[in-house]
């Protein structure tokens, strides 16, 4: 556990890895917490990238450009298309621990990876852009997309990612919530996870950044622990913003849509969380949806 979250070590730069093509990386040991592991890489038509999952789950998704992934658990010839994330709908693929296998570049690209603990075997599983379910949430200048890759409810032990974007004056993340505790109600309904999550950022122009402000309770385990959090940050393209702990909204300047590409673990495979009571009456006050999102055409969508 690292003893003070600071603006310093809550914000992850590319760059800090030896390894050829990793662009940023976030490992256990680096975050001071026990779940996620998380990598974005990229790879030049025709290179090859190998790797063994061990005793964890891991998904794969494509950020840019198209990969194949060959493992003993199946072959995927296609894996992604979308020029970018501002593109299109996302393909991913999830592969159970104790999986080899070797990921071969169609074209230049760029994927993220992330994995995490698991003590369960589930199937692999190729997901594509017409599985992904998409909500528009939110409204006024808090709406923003989300698009469910590993939604709550997948066939997987503990990983959830989804992807969202916020146009440009927007707020995401909001009104703010958090996920730090376990909390169950009598029936069992889990009513709140305790949550290790990352931000990966991108920004529809290369200048683009956003603020992130991330704040813990009075009674979070850091704060009662001596260490609570509450810092601002401004991550650009390529940056990781961990959340260990704490409230965590969004905001993205005018004329810059931001994305972000969410990876969660922990108690349970769920998005369940506890909104700050002081904010949550701006859900009553909306009038409209932001007519900016969706950010692309969604064509048909599951549930639609």
């Amino acid at each position: 556990m690292i003893a003070h979250y600071t603006n310093q070590n809550l914000l992850v730069r590319p760059g800090g890895s030896s390894e050829p093509g990793v662009v940023v990386e976030v490992t256990p040991a680096l975050a001071g917490w026990e779940y996620v592991s998380f990598q974005v890489r990229r790879l030049p038509s025709g290179a090859r990238w190998s790797w063994h999952t061990g005793e964890h789950e891991l998904a794969l998704v494509p950020l840019g450009g198209c990969v194949a992934v060959a493992s003993e658990r199946g072959e995927w010839p296609e894996v992604g298309g979308r020029a970018n994330v501002f593109a299109g709908l996302p393909h991913a693929l999830y592969l159970p621990r104790r999986t080899s296998f070797e990921v071969t570049a169609t074209g230049d690209c760029e994927f993220a990876v992330a994995w995490t603990p698991s003590e369960q075997d589930h199937p692999p599983r190729l997901v594509t852009p017409a599985a992904v379910p998409v909500e528009i949430r939110g409204g006024d200048h808090a709406t923003r997309q989300i698009n469910g890759i590993i939604p709550p409810g997948f066939a997987c032990h503990r990983l959830v990612i989804v992807e969202v974007y916020t146009p440009g004056g927007n707020w995401s993340s909001y009104p703010p919530h958090k996920h730090d505790l376990h909390r169950e109600a009598p029936d069992g309904t889990i009513v709140e996870a305790d949550l290790e999550e990352i931000y990966y950022y991108k920004f529809d122009r290369p200048e683009g950044f956003a603020f992130q402000h991330i704040y813990t309770d009075p009674v979070s385990p850091l704060a009662l622990a001596g260490a609570p959090i509450d810092v601002v940050l401004q991550p650009r393209a390529d940056d990781v913003v961990l959340v260990p702990e704490g409230y965590h909204p969004v905001s993205s300047p005018p004329g810059y849509t931001a994305y972000y590409l969410n990876v969660l673990a922990g108690s349970a495979q769920s998005l369940a969380n506890h909104e700050d009571p002081r904010y949550a009456w701006v859900r009553q006050s909306y009038q409209s949806l932001d007519a900016r999102v969706p950010i692309y055409p969604l064509g048909e969508r599951p549930g639609q």
